[in-house]
């Protein structure tokens, strides 16, 4: 198939997903707890926008380039990589299924797309729209399977890319796989990112920019900003509107429209966010909200907490908690902020709130983050998403998110039969 072909293929499956919308949005609610109305608007509403990005970059990104100068002349090729793996999670199942196959499909690969049990049922649905969209037979397959299987299909000899998102530690195993066969990886992992919130913020847009930018999805995605870094001269009041914030988050059926925190994705998942809430209290940090068991007894709920009195080496500001609980750290100046935000392992996404966007982009050039949000502005699917660090290697979305699924080839040629061929293509 021609990149239009594959692009017409990719816009049939991005208008059924709008026809069905509201499905998809019920079933990722019920498969793993998101709030309905954060389904509505982001778990679906991301993959469309995501589609719209692909299917436009497609009409002009350069499959064929000549290119001519004193050394010689070339034909540029960018090829399909081949068969690739593709990993998703469950936090958001339709989103990073879509990131992955969207550029994947429109080069030319074919794919087996591995889904989190968790979540497979969304998964086949968006495969059945592909079906029905006229992809051809075994171009994309699903394989609903669990660690074990995982581990086997990304070592398989016949891969030729393996594409993940999930966990650092998962991501390291994954590597290092990939690594032996020397076969081509994109791995998207953990995040413990800092909001590094100046002095001349508007506290009212910072608090309310957060409301989804260190909550939403009930804290189950890693992209989000767990560590606040606020003055000491604006702490308190800064710490007054977050509780506040959390206060005003109602939690329960995920079903509810007025719920803005659901329930965590299973049991496990609960008991490890627990475990961290704990964690952080026995450390000396103080819950200013939340810090208890969660009062729902049906569901796997737990109580929203924000820390204060958090020390930089404490566990809840090093390590990734994937659940709604949020740890501000005070500092002193500007040079001591841009060193909390650094101290990580991490360096996935981030965020700077100030009054004076120069002098705000100045500061995020010093955060080592592969996205810095400036007061709460996301960068669009234009642009690449993907980390530093242990966050990852590689770029999804946006150009380079194409560039991932191929393997540029290079022709040789005589100067004058480049020249003609220059003038073919314009």
């Amino acid at each position: 198939m021609s990149p239009a072909e594959r692009g017409d293929v990719l816009r049939r499956v991005r208008d059924s997903i709008a026809v069905r919308g509201e499905d998809f949005a019920q079933l990722i609610t019920d498969e793993m707890g998101s709030p309905i109305t954060q389904s509505r608007s982001i778990q679906v509403g991301t993959p469309l926008a995501l589609l719209d990005s692909y299917i436009e970059l497609a009409e002009t990104f350069p499959f064929r380039d000549i290119r001519t100068s004193p050394s010689g002349s070339a034909l540029v090729t960018r090829e399909p990589v081949g068969v690739v793996a593709a990993v998703v999670p469950w936090n958001v199942p339709l989103t990073v299924a879509v990131i992955k196959l969207a550029p994947s499909l429109l080069v030319g690969c074919t794919v087996v797309l591995k889904p989190s049990p968790e979540t497979s049922l969304t998964t086949l649905a968006l495969a059945q729209l592909f079906e029905q969209a006229g992809l051809p037979k075994g171009v994309l397959n699903v394989l609903p399977a669990g660690r074990e299987v995982s581990e086997y299909l990304v070592g398989h000899p016949g891969l030729d890319k393996v594409t993940f998102t999930g966990s650092t530690a998962a991501g390291r195993r994954i590597a290092s796989i990939c690594g032996q066969q020397l076969t081509r990886v994109t791995l998207e992992l953990g995040g413990k990112s800092a909001a590094l919130i100046l002095d001349d913020a508007d506290l009212d847009e910072t608090v309310e920019a957060l409301r989804l930018g260190a909550l939403r999805n009930s804290g189950q995605v890693c992209s989000l900003k767990t560590r606040l870094l606020i003055s000491r001269r604006r702490h308190d009041e800064f710490v007054d509107r977050l509780r506040g914030l959390v206060a005003s988050m109602p939690v329960g059926d995920p079903r509810d429209p007025a719920t803005q925190i659901g329930p965590m994705v299973t049991a496990r998942q609960r008991d490890i966010v627990q475990n961290y809430i704990e964690i952080g209290a026995q450390e000396g940090a103080k819950p200013i909200i939340g810090g208890g068991r969660s009062p729902h007894d049906k569901g796997w709920f737990v109580d929203p907490t924000v820390f204060t009195d958090v020390t930089p080496d404490m566990r809840i500001a090093l390590e990734e908690v994937f659940g709604p609980v949020l740890a501000v750290l005070p500092y002193d100046n500007e040079e001591m902020a841009v060193e909390l935000a650094n101290h990580s392992q991490y360096g996935l996404n981030g965020a700077v709130f100030t009054s004076d966007l120069d002098h705000g982009l100045a500061v995020a050039s010093r955060i080592r983050t592969g996205t810095v949000e400036i007061n709460g502005n996301p960068p669009g699917f234009q642009a690449p998403v993907g980390g530093f660090k242990a966050s990852g290697i590689g770029r999804e979305a946006g150009h380079e998110g194409l560039e991932a699924y191929v393997e540029p080839k290079s022709y040789g040629l005589p100067h004058d039969f480049a020249i003609a061929q220059r003038k073919k293509q314009s």
